[in-house]
């Protein structure tokens, strides 16, 4: 059993060294992909066919509109042809907005309640985005198998049977709390900073993410939340603090391939207007999105 235990330590580190080739883009933080950019595409795939099976999408043709424009200019920043960028608005009013791999956003009704303008889009889009093309999503799932790998080879080395409870239960911890969470926190950190590089490219303002988040503080104001410490999001405070820090860096090295897009810039969006304007007008069911390459 410990000689088992020892092979599949031996193929645990085997697969770290061997998948730590890869590097996330503008940070060059060096990361662990088991999955391969087309396993994580098609994933992706089936994942937003599902959504849009499920959810409703919002036919108000300005908030389309203003998504699309804004989600266009970022991908465009992104430089990732590979990708099949497509941008939804999903009629809810949620508070949210996410980006599957490969290139599906979405983003929630509910989200421009505290989006004030089209760079507080441009900083939600921008952070969706950067979550795709840094691979966080397969990134997250690499872990997670590892960690699956790491808890059959404790089952190994100290037996199972009357163990199994506890090993359960301290893996279990272990990976939430000591790995998963904190590495979650590390997306969401790194997002915001390639967000705010891909926002700047792309023509937009990155002081706006101050005020963006600001906002969203604001109405999450009297909710419960977890500590940091067990949420895999920011506190709302560091968040703001390393955002300020990065704004900076994203106009001296970006500012300059922006200044020749000022000119083409859209109106500001009319948060008033968007809030009064709810869709009940349901949508067809099957929507069809492009071929996989």
């Amino acid at each position: 059993m410990i000689k088992i235990a020892q092979f599949l330590m031996l193929g645990l580190i085997t697969i770290y060294f061997t998948a730590c080739l890869a590097s996330t883009p503008y940070t060059k933080r060096k990361q662990l992909v088991l999955f391969s950019p087309q396993q994580e595409m098609q994933m992706g795939y089936q994942s937003a066919q599902q959504i849009l099976k499920k959810e409703r999408l919002s036919r108000d043709p300005q908030l389309n509109a203003v998504v699309q424009r804004v989600g266009q200019r970022i991908a465009q920043a992104a430089n990732q042809p590979n990708y099949k960028w497509q941008f939804f608005v999903i009629d809810k009013d949620m508070l949210n907005a996410f980006c599957l791999p490969g290139g599906k956003v979405f983003v929630y009704k509910g989200l421009f309640r505290a989006v004030q303008n089209e760079d507080q889009l441009a900083v939600v889009i921008g952070h969706e985005v950067a979550h795709a093309i840094a691979r966080h999503g397969a990134e997250r799932m690499s872990m997670m198998q590892l960690g699956r790998m790491g808890k059959t080879i404790a089952a190994q080395t100290i037996g199972g049977g009357k163990y199994a409870g506890m090993i359960n239960k301290a893996y279990g911890a272990t990976e939430g709390v000591g790995l998963i969470l904190p590495f979650s926190r590390k997306f969401e950190y790194e997002a915001d900073e390639i967000g705010l590089y891909l926002m700047t490219q792309a023509g937009y303002n990155p002081r706006e993410a101050i005020k963006f988040w600001d906002n969203m503080r604001r109405l999450s104001a009297g909710k419960k939340k977890p500590p940091e410490f067990l949420s895999t999001h920011p506190a709302d405070a560091n968040r703001i603090r390393k955002i300020q820090e990065r704004i900076p860096v994203a106009l001296e090295h970006y500012g300059k391939q922006a200044s020749a897009k000022q000119n083409s810039r859209q109106p500001r969006i009319n948060q008033q207007q968007y809030r009064q304007q709810i869709t009940r007008q349901p949508v067809q069911r099957h929507h069809t999105l492009g071929p996989i390459q």
